[in-house]
């Protein structure tokens, strides 16, 4: 739920629309589970797409009467919205589409009909849900999107590997396999652990302003292109 609100207040920061696709609560209604937004506006996919990874918050929890520190993680991954000219390969065969009665806040009679939709697509097992939209038509066309982005990035990441490429220092990378962030609250500090740069400003970066942790990852990207040019 803070990363949510850091995006969702960043997005806002410079002007771009926040569409929630899908929401769902926490255990004990604490927190989220998962969050599902589209982001349009100028260059925001370029700007986020360095947000891939898994992030680290350290804080001490309000609900621990002993006031002990705790660790928890979250997975952030980041999308293109895929123009109708870009072709992936998808079956309809290979998809199962389940409909369900939705929990989230998506508008009159949402939680009364069952418009909520998921789409899992069977051979890799990919599962996408929508369940804001009104209609079952409308999150089934949202889910589409996200599932045919889904495979496209599948689809580009094989591609690298058969032909050996790395990624540039995990910068918009999407590999998710170690931490790329943490956000320590009893130190106020913020680290992105793959350029090394440390922030002590937590509060304000959570609140959305993470435009000096972005212009230093697009600039450390921007010189690790340059690098592999010359070499090459």
């Amino acid at each position: 739920e803070m990363l949510y609100n850091m995006y969702s207040r960043y997005a806002d920061s410079k002007g771009w629309k926040v569409k929630v696709l899908d929401l769902v609560p926490g255990a004990e209604a604490v927190g989220l589970n998962k969050a599902t937004l589209q982001i349009e506006g100028r260059l925001a996919y370029g700007m986020l797409r360095s947000e891939n990874g898994v992030h680290r918050l350290v804080r001490i929890s309000p609900t621990d009467v002993k006031q002990r520190r705790h660790t928890t993680f979250a997975a952030v991954e980041v999308l293109p919205v895929l123009p109708d000219d870009i072709e992936v390969n998808l079956d309809m065969n290979d998809v199962r589409v389940d409909v369900y009665r939705s929990s989230g806040p998506g508008g009159q009679c949402v939680n009364t009909t069952d418009s909520a939709v998921r789409l899992t697509h069977m051979p890799t097992g990919i599962v996408v849900t929508c369940q804001n939209e009104k209609s079952q038509l409308q999150n089934k066309i949202a889910a589409m999107a996200v599932l045919r982005a889904r495979l496209y990035e599948k689809m580009l990441a094989e591609q690298q590997a058969a032909e050996g490429a790395k990624r540039l220092a995990q910068i918009g990378s999407g590999d998710r396999s170690e931490k790329i962030r943490t956000y320590n609250g009893p130190q106020d500090r913020v680290t992105d652990h793959r350029i090394g740069l440390t922030l002590y400003k937590i509060d304000s970066i959570m609140d959305g302003d993470l435009d000096e942790i972005i212009d230093a990852l697009l600039l450390a990207e921007q010189a690790e292109k340059l690098k592999a040019l010359s070499e090459g």
